[in-house]
């Protein structure tokens, strides 16, 4: 099976256009609530049988609430005229079934409140784990045009909304709702009349709650949309530290962090004023209604048409229904902000790695890579962008030590990238010992094929725990021998605990140096039958570049290297020049070969030279 050469379009990341409610039309907006949606039931699925059970909880918890106002209109219509002929017995039994229904209202609500939580952190912490195995499976592409601070924004400010929402939003909803359901029942049972007065007055409370969603849902866009933009100017600005304050650019990040701030506060400004609106207005209907119910039930018992505990109870029902009312216009506050959230969320849920997996993987001829690679006629293109590499065809064979040198812009880091599959080819192929790297499975070919890079990033964690990032499961023997073939030993037994030594934020207790060194170790222990060098040496110094050298000779050694270098020094060690030039090799050849002609290389070797006397 041969991997298609023809590729999808390259395209912008679906939450890039979510974080602007602005470009949302009605139809877009639809799609991406019912995908949010899709996911909120996605994360519920597994909790059904948890779910049904809350629901009797609350229930319970309801029908114990209502049924108090019933047992009041039963005892001053039935219970008190009793004391009168000498009976206390109804007056009892009606005073200890009120008794019994507030400790069974309670005992429930406490029961389904804990229920409610632990379904609720459930939920949240698979939609973690989702999030973040999510933004490991992305593509490269994806991570180089959607910024870490929307990264994190996601995993805090959404993730937060959501929380908020699951561990007390829910709860009030659903108890509310059936609040409202069970009290006007139990009042329409009790008095029909009275009933028609609360259903009238539900019309105006529920435009009211109308307006408030579309005007809520639009501000709560807003306002997740200023929030991630906050966080992502505050991480660029945290992790670029060092260039603002080299270029003294304090006062201007300061500004635009603050209009920043400033385009939040007026966000959240419009949803307060919207709730200021709103909260009054459902308060001053509820009042309204109570005294519409009181001015026509007082006239039905001047009439005799109604029992004086009848209006009693009416009268609580009407100021009971209003409250969960109320308690919905603040839940739905929670709701708008969380499914901004969620629509955040479910957007880099739903990207896809434009790098995918195979559908039927291929394996390596005799199951092991020996090295081999042929970059077949690629043509290459990032995005909607120029054209990286037009046509290039290229052999390296195995165990060989290629060295790719020319201007910025050239396309060396591209063939990198395809190489290690961090990209496919828009047409053409990339092949390892013969075999579509698209074809082979991602385990197999992240073995054949290792990256160092010129950051050489260690991760928090034991000088250990980083050699063995590709091999877990090396032995400490294995770690150090890795250690001494680079040349890292010594200096790593000079630390304040050798090889158990934690190696700070990313490896601050190391020079830059020893961090490439460390980086060839760890390439070395998973041992791969191509290795990858992308500008390995650039960021150096020269004591520390002599370091890293006698580490590469060991580490390239019996297996095919591509080194993308600016530094020369590197380029000495390699079997092969390749000088690159608009995504074209213009020269191919040994680097004496080179250096003794006229061509480009020639010219660039002749000027490192001079630059070292």
């Amino acid at each position: 099976m041969t991997a298609t050469t023809d590729q999808p379009t390259r395209h912008r990341p679906t939450d890039a256009a979510t974080d602007d409610a602005t470009l949302l039309g009605k139809e877009a907006s639809r799609a991406v609530r019912r995908r949010s949606m899709r996911l909120l039931g996605d994360l519920l699925r597994p909790h059904t049988k948890a779910l049904a059970w809350a629901a009797l909880l609350v229930v319970a918890s309801t029908l114990g609430q209502v049924a108090g106002p019933w047992l009041v209109a039963v005892a001053i219509d039935r219970a008190v005229p009793a004391l009168a002929d000498g009976s206390g017995t109804p007056l009892a039994l009606t005073g200890a079934g009120y008794l019994a229904a507030a400790v069974l209202g309670g005992v429930a609500a406490g029961a389904y409140v804990r229920a409610a939580a632990r379904i609720a952190q459930a939920v949240l912490l698979d939609l973690r784990r989702r999030v973040f195995r999510q933004t490991q499976r992305l593509s490269l592409e994806f991570h180089e045009s959607y910024t870490s601070g929307r990264i994190i924004s996601r995993q805090t400010s959404d993730l937060e909304a959501l929380r908020e929402l699951l561990d007390g939003g829910l709860t009030g909803v659903v108890s509310s709702l059936l609040l409202m359901v069970f009290t006007f029942a139990g009042l329409a049972l009790l008095d029909w009349r009275s009933g028609v007065v609360l259903a009238v007055a539900f019309v105006p409370a529920w435009l009211l709650t109308r307006w408030f969603q579309r005007m809520s849902q639009r501000y709560y866009r807003e306002q997740r949309t200023a929030s991630a933009r906050l966080i992502v100017k505050f991480v660029e600005t945290m992790t670029g530290m060092r260039a603002v304050q080299a270029f003294r650019r304090q006062p201007t990040t300061e500004a635009e962090y603050g209009r920043l701030g400033e385009d939040y506060r007026d966000a959240n400004l419009q949803i307060f004023g919207v709730n200021g609106r709103f909260q009054p207005g459902l308060i001053l209907i509820g009042n309204l209604t109570v005294v519409a119910a009181l001015a026509v039930g007082g006239w039905r018992v001047l009439d005799g048409a109604l029992e004086v505990g009848v209006l009693a109870a009416v009268l609580l029902y009407c100021k009971r229904f209003f409250q969960p009312v109320q308690q919905l216009g603040m839940f739905y506050n929670a709701f708008q902000s969380a499914t901004a959230a969620l629509e955040k969320v479910s957007g880099l849920l739903a990207e896809e790695p434009t790098v995918v997996e195979p559908a039927r993987p291929l394996p390596l001829p005799g199951g092991r890579a020996r090295g081999e690679l042929r970059l077949d006629h690629v043509r290459f293109q990032y995005g909607d962008g120029p054209v990286v590499l037009p046509d290039l065809d290229l052999t390296i064979p195995a165990g060989q030590t290629v060295a790719v040198v020319g201007t910025t812009g050239a396309g060396k880091s591209t063939v990198a990238k395809l190489v290690t599959r961090f990209y496919d080819a828009s047409a053409g192929a990339v092949r390892l010992d013969g075999v579509d790297v698209r074809d082979l499975a991602s385990a197999d070919l992240r073995r054949a094929v290792v990256m160092v890079t010129q950051e050489a990033y260690l991760f928090s964690g034991s000088v250990r725990e980083n050699i063995a990032l590709g091999r877990p499961d090396a032995t400490q023997a294995e770690i150090e021998a890795a250690a001494r073939a680079v040349g890292a030993h010594e200096f790593v037994l000079e630390m304040p605990d050798g090889y158990d030594t934690d190696v700070n934020k990313r490896g601050g207790r190391v020079s830059a140096g020893q961090r490439q060194l460390l980086s060839f170790a760890r390439a070395f222990l998973a041992d791969p039958a191509v290795l990858v060098l992308d500008e390995a040496t650039s960021s150096l110094d020269m004591p520390g570049e002599r370091l890293v050298q006698r580490g590469l000779q060991t580490l390239l050694a019996d297996r095919t290297a591509i080194i993308i270098a600016h530094r020369l020094s590197t380029v000495a060690i390699a079997d092969r020049v390749l000088v690159m030039e608009h995504g074209r090799v213009v020269e191919d050849g040994t680097p004496e070969e080179l250096v003794a002609g006229e061509g480009r290389y020639a010219r660039l070797h002749a000027a490192w030279r001079d630059s070292l006397v």
